[in-house]
């Protein structure tokens, strides 16, 4: 999950409607067997080995692929949409009986603090911060293509005797549920092709390095002389001053690693589809003096959600930084990730943080706490009656 920071950072937080099963015509669904697994699949193939796929000329062998844009006709297939009635926004208060209740709570669960400041205090001031967290989904699908290759092991090879190859954006690929990061490879249906490994010359074997291809090794016993320093015959080699060879095991060679001993491999077109769900998360920061890590540890009351294809800026909202953020967040959504991308969904979410600064004075001294989040959880770096330093949230 890709987040960016918004607004007041609290740290770091990660085209419509790519191509559907339903939205296919049949036509264009062509089957595909399942991916080997992982290890089979980390093969790139040699560019004097690549042949020419309509569509798909110039794409990489192997490295991270390159991406395909969605082609127009899925852009201009983004349906009109509309605003979100944006409605009178009715914020939450905390009182004094709510703020002491929270405030006694808070000091019985901590074993080194006294409740009475908690119980004995007087109100002198509580202020809101009404404080916003603004956050935008988008879920975007990319697609990549690249050559790999397996060992052929007589496996069915999809070549283009079975049809042409469809464009990336053709293939159907089962989507995950929305919001939901996911990857998938898959072979793209008719690029398939057998040839012989250009590692072994087509062989499965490579000649062994060691013993270049003899099989035997000098002794090491005797340092190949063939006996010891008292003139008897060596027995590791018994007087030959050679001996098997280990890593061939007497071979003289060794199964070739890039076809794994077959001597062909199947080279193939490798779709990736990532689905992803890209984050930009904000606090509107009303300077209630509450440090800024701690709105990560505090939840609020969802107060606003929009989701469709493509979400429209906040407008109305009681607090300018929200709506500033919403239209900034949108615009850059849209410049960056339809780069490379096809966002399918978006969704924007308002929560309200209810933080209410208390200011009230015991035994003749003034102190300071907070009651923040929807639980009303108490911040109280100043606490007067303990016995440790050990202010909590």
């Amino acid at each position: 999950m890709e987040k960016q920071a918004l607004l007041s950072d609290t740290g770091p937080h990660d085209h419509y409607g790519s191509t559907s099963p339903e939205s296919l015509p049949a036509s264009t669904a062509a089957a595909f067997p399942e991916a080997p697994p992982d290890e089979e699949w980390a093969s790139a193939p040699p560019v004097d080995m690549l042949d020419d796929v309509v569509g798909y000329e110039g794409i990489a062998a192997g490295g991270e692929g390159s991406y395909v844009l969605p082609p127009i006709n899925i852009a201009e297939g983004v349906p009109k949409y509309e605003p979100s009635p944006q409605k009178a926004w009715s914020i939450p208060t905390v009182t004094e009986d709510m703020a002491r209740e929270a405030f006694i709570q808070f000091a019985s669960s901590v074993c080194c603090y006294s409740t009475r400041p908690a119980k004995e205090m007087v109100f002198q001031d509580l202020r809101a911060y009404n404080t916003y967290r603004y956050r935008l989904e988008s879920f975007t699908e990319s697609r990549s293509t690249e050559w790999k290759m397996v060992p052929y092991k007589g496996q069915f090879v999809d070549s283009n005797a079975y049809g042409i190859a469809p464009l990336p954006w053709d293939i159907i690929v089962e989507r995950p549920p929305m919001f939901q990061n996911d990857i998938r490879k898959v072979p793209v249906p008719h690029t398939s092709s057998v040839k012989g490994c250009s590692e072994c010359m087509a062989l499965g074997a490579k000649a062994c390095i060691k013993c270049t291809a003899t099989g035997r090794v000098k002794c090491f016993g005797c340092n190949g002389r063939g006996y010891q320093l008292s003139d008897d015959a060596c027995i590791r080699c018994n007087g030959t001053g050679l001996q098997r060879c280990g890593m061939c095991c007497g071979r003289g060679s060794k199964p070739c690693q890039r076809c794994k001993g077959r001597g062909q491999l199947m080279l193939f077109i490798q779709l990736t589809v990532k689905w992803q769900n890209n984050i930009v998360e904000g606090i509107a920061d009303r300077q209630s003096g509450l440090p800024l890590e701690i709105y990560s540890k505090i939840t609020g009351q969802n107060i606003y959600t929009d989701q469709q294809p493509r979400v429209y800026p906040i407008v109305a909202f009681p607090d300018h930084q929200v709506n500033q953020a919403s239209q900034k967040a949108i615009r850059e959504h849209e410049a960056q990730l339809l780069r490379t991308s096809n966002i399918i969904q978006q969704r924007q979410t308002v929560e309200f943080i209810p933080i209410t600064q208390v200011r009230y004075k015991w035994k003749e001294e003034e102190y300071v706490y907070f009651t923040c989040g929807s639980e009303n959880r108490v911040y109280a770096p100043d606490y007067p009656a303990k016995c440790c330093c050990c202010s909590i949230l």
